[in-house]
């Protein structure tokens, strides 16, 4: 029990001091519109605080068992915060502040910085209230709630070709993805007579309209798999990775991602039960399927790229691939306290170093760099410190035992064999050593092949390496306190099943 008595609604305060920041930076915005020299500064300032402060609520949660057996229920059953609430809020809290951070030099000579950061906290509160919903009606006002600002972010470079293509295929895709969740939310409630996730798994009839309620569980299936960038709802993801300002970039990769997993975690094991719908559509499969076939070609496509960028965002794919091992094995024979808490391990760490990566290609790309891998030539020779760091997420990312990403792996793989799929983990496994050779090829390009030009760098950018350093001793710290992480993660997973 929580040594403090709290009020029942102070269990969302994670995300209503998101969407107050959001409202502060709007105010911010109406007094001084034009940004001035101290903008950049006050509304960055203003966004650690708000950030900040929200990862304090999380982990104070945490730490204090708010949630954990019973889950705090609001709005009659419609949101609930739990210990898988409270681990999502502390991923997107975390990522949240890098990025805030990153932004301030990224942006700086940029017009509208409050509308930039007050979206950037929108779309937060909603990837936050994500982790909480317990009803597909909040479950899709919270995935639009993440969605809208996004796509306004990632075409925010509005003098940027790509960024403004870029967001213009993000909106499509994902006003399709919202309408495939929408008509699927509209065929589950026609076939069980409610929306609430337990009273759903209540009401699965297999003998009742088993159709309607397949095709219903498929599309919103997809619904999960584009938030999730998994294949083959990938396609959206390497041009709005691409083509977005890079804070941005590893925003929605990793938070966005976070939030879209935890959602299917919650959905698939409170609304979907195996043993109530097997009958009806083994999703298990299904997810087995997705699981395969998005590592291979999240992966294999990595291996092709001649872009760094374009490079992480496949990588992206890739890693949403292991992370749909914890839904593939949750099987009757499975540890499903392991299996679901390695997925929200995996994702914890995944947070760090692949934001960390792409803010690195953020302080490349303020440096005019370039994008491909020949232009990192000798990079570490102007700027040791950083790449020290992105070699740390780039093999960490790829597995090797310098980064928490090798535990978060073998935890997930180990607990993959344990239900019985050894296969699903040795095609991780293969997928895993071919990331190895993509993400070698930018250690290499940093500190062994000589350089293919004259480096221009004139200043070294404090927001930027503040939140790379940040996020490379995170990564490292994680090794030695994963046991903590760990059971953290697997008891909200035992607290949701």
């Amino acid at each position: 029990m929580a040594a403090i008595e709290l009020p029942t609604w102070a269990a969302l305060a994670p995300a209503l001091v998101l969407a107050v920041t959001a409202l502060v930076l709007f105010l911010i915005d109406s007094i001084e519109p034009e940004p001035d020299t101290t903008s950049p500064v006050l509304l960055t300032a203003v966004g650690l605080v708000g950030a900040l402060s929200a990862l304090a609520f999380n982990v104070w949660y945490l730490l204090a068992g708010t949630g954990q057996s019973p889950a705090i229920e609001l709005f009659g059953g419609q949101l609930m915060v739990d210990g898988m609430t409270l681990v999502l809020g502390t991923i997107v809290a975390s990522v949240l502040a890098l990025v805030v951070l990153g932004s301030y030099d990224y942006i700086r000579d940029e017009p509208h910085q409050a509308e930039y950061f007050s979206l950037l906290f929108l779309a937060a509160t909603g990837m936050t209230l994500l982790g909480a919903v317990d009803s597909f009606a909040t479950a899709f006002l919270a995935l639009e709630l993440s969605s809208l600002p996004s796509y306004a972010l990632v075409a925010y470079l509005k003098d940027n070709r790509g960024s403004v293509e870029a967001g213009l295929k993000y909106f499509l895709i994902g006003a399709l993805s919202s309408a495939i969740f929408a008509y699927g939310i509209s065929l589950i409630y026609g076939a069980t007579g409610s929306l609430q996730f337990d009273a759903v798994a209540a009401a699965v009839d297999p003998t009742a309209l088993p159709g309607v309620l397949g095709v219903g569980i498929v599309m919103v299936t997809g619904g999960v798999a584009f938030k999730t960038a998994s294949v083959p709802f990938h396609f959206w993801a390497p041009e709005a990775y691409e083509g977005a300002p890079t804070p941005i970039s590893a925003f929605i990769s990793s938070a966005s991602k976070a939030a879209g997993f935890i959602l299917a975690f919650r959905i698939f094991t409170t609304a979907f039960p195996i043993e109530a719908v097997a009958t009806t559509i083994d999703w298990l499969v299904l997810f087995q399927a997705l699981a395969v076939v998005t590592m291979v070609l999240g992966n294999f496509a990595a291996a092709t790229q001649e872009s760094v960028k374009r490079m992480l965002a496949y990588s992206s794919i890739g890693h949403a691939g292991y992370v749909l091992i914890a839904l593939a094995a949750l099987t009757p024979t499975a540890n499903a306290d392991l299996v679901l808490g390695a997925g929200m391990l995996h994702l914890l760490v995944y947070g760090f170093m692949n934001t960390g990566a792409f803010l690195f290609v953020g302080l490349a790309e303020y440096w005019d760099v370039g994008r491909t891998f020949e232009d990192y030539n000798g990079l570490a020779t102007e700027a040791p410190v950083a790449s020290v760091a992105m070699t740390i997420f780039l093999f960490s990312l790829a597995g090797l035992p310098v980064g928490a990403g090798f535990l978060s792996k073998y935890v997930l793989f180990g607990a993959a064999v344990g239900a019985g799929l050894w296969w699903l983990a040795a095609v991780g496994a293969i997928a895993s050593a071919l990331s190895l050779f993509y993400y070698a090829r930018v250690v290499k390009a940093l500190w062994i092949e000589e350089p293919s030009q004259d480096f221009e760098i004139d200043s070294y950018p404090l927001g930027l390496y503040v939140a790379i350093i940040v996020a490379a001793v995170v990564t490292v710290l994680l090794l030695p306190a994963f046991g903590f992480a760990s059971e953290e993660a697997i008891a909200a997973a035992g607290a949701l099943l």
